[in-house]
């Protein structure tokens, strides 16, 4: 009796190896919502749809408005970057290059201009403009990642050790100056995420509170139109490797970030964007 259970299981796990191996080589097809993956919980899961690999590493994913484009970057082996995306096309997703990686890419809430830094490209018919500035109110700034409320207010990061997020309002067509926000921030503070009410502030910085590298931070705006304390993210989110560039997706459901341990432990993450609630202060 103890025989024929060893030989199943050796059975069993031959078959398992088989059919990973098999997945691997065809490449899942990808249907439903967010890229076929199924949801996470309260605890962050990788998101993978084609799963990992040594040859590349993919990050800072972020939907469109309607949820059928799912744009990312990805590092290849050979140091160069990409933009990549997928779109949703008879309930199926397929993969395709947008061209090379140019800033921090993120869409404005109405999906019609794509942020790259201190550039930006706009929607066409036929897919998406050629690289345009922001102008030089901007180019003085080491800008990595740029991005906007619902009413145009720009907030960007300076990519320098002590620099805090900035934003910038939109008033009678022209940006003004950019104005430090007012957070005690901790070092390199970056990749900023603005709701698109503007009724919080997501970033990632190194402060001396911290889980170790760099930690997912929020601020929620107060009555009186400030900003509150900087709030860590807390241990489920957080490790002591890196976790950095946060994004909401635009049905506001789910919290995408990039976390790095080391070359095998690296990529995209989500999690329920209850946490942010969870978080808010009671006022």
């Amino acid at each position: 009796m103890k025989l024929i259970s060893i030989y199943m299981v050796v059975l069993l796990t031959t078959l398992t190896m088989s059919s990973k191996s098999y997945a691997h080589d065809k490449q899942p097809v990808l249907e439903g919502p967010y890229v076929g993956q199924n949801p996470p919980g309260s605890t962050p899961k990788a998101f993978a749809p084609k799963g990992h690999s040594k040859e590349h590493r993919d990050g800072s994913g972020f939907f469109s408005p309607d949820m059928k484009e799912f744009y990312f970057t990805r590092r290849h082996k050979d140091g160069k970057w990409s933009l990549i995306t997928f779109t949703l096309e008879n309930n199926q997703w397929h993969e395709s290059l947008v061209g090379p990686r140019v800033g921090r890419p993120i869409l404005t809430p109405d999906g019609k201009t794509m942020h790259l830094g201190k550039r930006f490209m706009e929607r066409t018919e036929n897919g998406w403009s050629e690289v345009k500035s922001h102008g030089p109110v901007f180019e003085d700034f080491r800008i990595m990642r740029l991005m906007s409320s619902s009413n145009g207010t720009y907030y960007f990061d300076e990519a320098t050790e002590s620099g805090p997020i900035r934003y910038s309002r939109l008033i009678d067509g022209k940006h003004e100056k950019p104005k430090a926000v007012n957070i005690d921030f901790g070092d390199w503070n970056a990749h900023p995420f603005i709701a698109p009410d503007e009724s919080y502030l997501l970033w990632d910085d190194q402060g001396n509170n911290g889980y170790g590298g760099s930690d997912l931070y929020i601020s929620f705006r107060q009555k009186d139109g400030s900003w509150g304390a900087a709030i860590n993210l807390g241990e489920t989110i957080n490790t002591n490797g890196n976790e950095g560039g946060p994004i909401v997706t635009p049905d506001g459901k789910y919290l995408f970030f990039n976390r790095y341990v080391s070359e095998e432990n690296a990529g995209m993450y989500w999690v329920d964007a209850q946490i942010i609630e969870t978080l808010r202060p009671k006022q």
